[in-house]
């Protein structure tokens, strides 16, 4: 098989709702207000409902969670009970973004 050429795999992307960052989708950790209208951490990506997308960095989580941003991008409002459990995940996150290379 002359000529032929390696393909290049698809990388699906996603935007971040507060600091517009486009990155690859794992990256990434996506919330989503489900049907019956609660507010989740969807780690697989594959919950059915409204989704919006956050880096993996505190300071994205805080101002989503502080400015209403996330409510915004899911035209909700997040219930006290809610928001507690996402800021108490975000104190898990790093403060700063480690550089990564891709190729």
């Amino acid at each position: 098989m002359a000529g032929a050429q390696k393909r290049i795999k698809h990388i699906p992307e996603r935007t971040c709702i507060v600091c517009q960052q486009k990155r690859p989708k794992w990256e990434l950790i996506r919330i989503v207000r489900t049907p019956q209208g609660s507010v989740e951490i969807d780690s697989r990506g594959k919950k059915a409902g409204r989704g919006a997308y956050l880096c993996k960095l505190r300071d994205c989580w805080e101002t989503g969670l502080t400015k209403k941003r996330l409510e915004h991008a899911l035209k909700t409002e997040i219930i006290a009970e809610q928001r507690a459990e996402l800021l108490e995940y975000s104190k898990k996150l790093p403060t700063v973004r480690e550089h990564v290379e891709y190729s």
